[in-house]
């Protein structure tokens, strides 16, 4: 008995001085070496490139229910290069006809690329409408997974280590200045909303100062 609680103090201790000073720990490696050190990380994140088109919604149907209006709506999320590949498609049921789409973005310093240009990756993490707070809000990508937008960006590394990428990019979301000193220039969120109407498009673009704005096109 006193060997299992011993065994359970080593891993509660453990798992506490996994996260300490901004620094997340994986093993012997912490994101700082990932980040500062992995040349492999850093020729991949060189050769982003600047996007413009990163997704697109469209109404499904908008009803009446007890006197409240309810939108069902389709979030398309494309492919790096490949507008016509889908790589991610959902549909959400939201109360009232504004709604919000969050995302969010990280800049790489220049030190943090080879060619000494500011690269930038776009995460989308939820939708949810006027009646509701953010944190209730309906996840787009999953915390902790990779964007299937992202998928091959890095696959010349070892598997832990693309794993310890996009976990640390999720961990560390709320705590910019320990980013900064990973190599990450800035992250922050950014969420728009439109009131949506059916039979229109709104495409989501990434301007150069990194924002996200929609579009609105017809439905052809």
């Amino acid at each position: 008995m006193r060997r299992f609680f011993k065994t359970i103090m080593t891993v509660l201790t453990l798992t506490v001085l996994a996260f300490v000073g901004g620094t997340v720990f994986y093993g012997t490696k912490t994101v700082h070496d990932l980040l500062a050190n992995n040349e492999k990380l850093k020729q991949a994140i060189t050769t982003l490139t600047h996007e413009d088109q990163i997704g697109f919604a469209k109404v499904l149907k908008q009803e009446m229910r007890d006197g409240k209006l309810f939108t069902t709506v389709k979030f398309v999320e494309t492919a790096r290069g490949d507008l016509l590949n889908r790589v991610l498609e959902k549909e959400y049921e939201i109360e009232g006809d504004v709604i919000h789409f969050d995302a969010l973005i990280v800049t790489f310093s220049d030190q943090s690329v080879m060619d000494g240009k500011a690269r930038s990756l776009y995460l989308w993490r939820r939708v949810y409408g006027e009646t509701m707070s953010p944190s209730e809000g309906f996840d787009i990508e999953t915390p902790g997974t990779h964007p299937e937008r992202y998928a091959g960006l890095l696959r010349d590394m070892k598997l832990p280590e693309q794993q310890m990428f996009w976990e640390a990019i999720w961990d560390l979301a709320n705590d910019p200045e320990a980013l900064r000193e990973h190599g990450i220039k800035a992250v922050y969120g950014n969420a728009v909303y439109k009131r949506l109407r059916p039979g229109l498009i709104y495409v989501f673009k990434i301007g150069a100062n990194g924002q996200v704005y929609p579009e609105t096109v017809l439905d052809m």
